[in-house]
């Protein structure tokens, strides 16, 4: 132990919980938002075993609310709460002298143990709680059923000051893509998939076949992990099949491979030195080492994205966090990628070098879909599982990914019990960012006229049947553009039943939208 340096960013500490009161109607009992940070977050200190460590504790960072996301949230209050994180330390008798509030995006959790074992190694940090929580199933429930919580009343409401905020917070999409709904990653996902299955040069009825298939066994974990939203195995069949229960939502997405967002779920870690866990007595099976870690972005708009079927973001990291680890895919035991929507984990797969059936299995938590998708936060979840999985298999290694906004901002941790030899110490992200950020690319025609061919597509449906169209295209000088289709059921009825991959048409400009008309 004395010759692991003692600057070295360790794990401690983790816990979850998933609060049942809105499924059960008992919305009145629900824990506030800060409750349910307060909740994990003491057992997360608990977990470490170590008295002295509430005094020892610097700094405090929140996974950001969804509901404080950037652009119109529609029903969410923003701001309901102004300083989660000097809340929870109040809450705690917490006297941390940081108090951190990220931005958006799933990678968060995992960027956020990534810089916080980055600032362990530095010296600016001794011993940080990390925390992040979702409410939506509550919130929601009570708005339906006409209850009103109280929250905004709250002491913890405005405790006087605001937090620093900590991250990238550009917004997810530009004017161009909200037109069309992109900032609705229900919308933008199902484009990934259409351009992933082409690339399989697979039939719309096989493709959506092999989603059921591939995201089966993600479901199959959920309905083993005790914390998950939905404990329900569901077959190949169920989640491929169109239904009353599983209608499709953007097409080629049935609702049960969606993330579901609406959960009471939230989850905390602690991290330390090397120096500052022997000082407070954790004991050394608490201890899970950061062995590689890497954070980037794809080209940040999805309309200039290079394609739509790989990431540049998620290969880089990949490269640089099994570099910085020693260590390669197949020495992996546990996996959890990021699974929001199927695209995102076959890219992910592609880009680190996993099969898509892998033995490993692609979730230690049973995914978004199944498992719960709280937010911002889930990853946390993963973090904390995966710890669990460490700690029963020392030696073994686990990877753990995270994706923000539309396969944009990505982030990936390599876990294990076994120390880190030498000195803690990762590459700048920048540094390799700039490799990214130029990348040849598309340019993208705002206002597009002439012929084009289809180069993805997605129809949006509701409750009520079918919505929009969305169609990106390229113009005979391969200039990108995003349109409409025609607004009506032979056309829309048509995009989800055949190919229209590589079909052409002729898109002309509108007053708000473009219009892509089909050959």
């Amino acid at each position: 132990m004395s010759s692991i340096d003692p600057r070295t960013p360790i794990l401690v500490g983790g816990s979850q919980f998933t609060q049942r009161t809105a499924r059960e109607g008992r919305f009145g009992d629900s824990l506030d938002p800060i409750g349910m940070l307060v909740r994990p977050a003491r057992a997360a200190l608990e977990d470490a075993v170590a008295p002295g460590l509430l005094d020892a504790i610097d700094t405090v960072a929140v996974v950001r609310f969804t509901a404080d996301t950037p652009g119109e949230q529609g029903r969410l209050s923003k701001k309901m709460f102004r300083n989660p994180p000097l809340a929870l330390a109040r809450r705690l008798g917490l006297s941390a002298r940081r108090l951190l509030y990220t931005a958006t995006g799933g990678n968060t959790p995992q960027w956020l143990v990534n810089r916080t074992a980055e600032e362990i190694a530095s010296g600016h940090c001794d011993a940080a709680l990390l925390a992040g929580a979702e409410y939506l199933a509550t919130f929601f429930g009570a708005m339906k059923q006409g209850v009103d919580l109280g929250w905004g009343s709250l002491p913890d409401a405005d405790p006087g000051s605001d937090p620093e905020e900590i991250g990238d917070m550009r917004a997810g999409v530009n004017a161009y893509e909200r037109a069309y709904g992109l900032q609705f990653p229900v919308n933008t996902y199902p484009l990934f998939e259409n351009a992933l299955r082409g690339q399989k040069g697979r039939t719309p009825e096989e493709h959506l076949r092999w989603l059921g298939r591939f995201f089966s066994p993600l479901s199959k974990v959920a309905s083993e992990n005790p914390h998950a939203w939905f404990k329900t195995f569901r077959t190949a069949e169920e989640i491929a099949t169109p239904s009353e229960r599983n209608r499709f939502v953007g097409y080629p997405y049935t609702k049960y491979l969606n993330a579901v967002i609406e959960v009471d779920m939230s989850a905390a870690v602690v991290m330390t030195s090397v120096g500052k866990a022997i000082e407070l007595g954790i004991p050394r099976e608490k201890w899970v080492f950061l062995h590689g870690c890497g954070d980037a972005s794809d080209i940040w708009n999805v309309s200039e994205r290079v394609n739509f079927h790989s990431s540049p973001a998620i290969r880089t990291i990949g490269r640089k966090a099994f570099a910085m680890a020693q260590r390669t895919i197949s020495d992996m035991a546990f996996i959890d990628l990021y699974s929001c929507f199927p695209s995102a984990v076959q890219i992910g797969c592609a880009e680190l070098g996993i099969a898509e059936d892998d033995p490993r299995g692609l979730t230690v938590t049973g995914g978004l879909p199944y498992f719960g998708g709280p937010g911002n936060d889930y990853v946390m979840h993963s973090i904390v599982t995966m710890m669990e999985k460490c700690r029963t298999a020392p030696g073994r290694f686990g990877l753990v990914t995270g994706n923000g906004w539309y396969v944009t901002k990505h982030s990936i941790g390599i876990y294990s019990t076994t120390p880190v030899a030498g000195s803690w110490q990762r590459e700048d992200p920048h540094s390799y960012q700039k490799e990214i950020d130029a990348m040849v690319h598309p340019g993208v025609e705002e206002r597009p006229q002439g012929d084009a061919k289809v180069e993805t597509y997605t129809v949006v449906t509701d409750r009520k049947g079918k919505r929009f169209g969305i169609v990106v295209g390229r113009l005979a000088d391969d200039r990108r553009f995003l349109a409409h289709a025609p607004d009506d059921d032979v056309t829309l009825d048509r995009m989800m039943r055949e190919d229209m991959l590589g079909r052409t048409g002729t898109v002309t400009p509108g007053p708000t939208t473009n219009l892509f008309s089909f050959t």
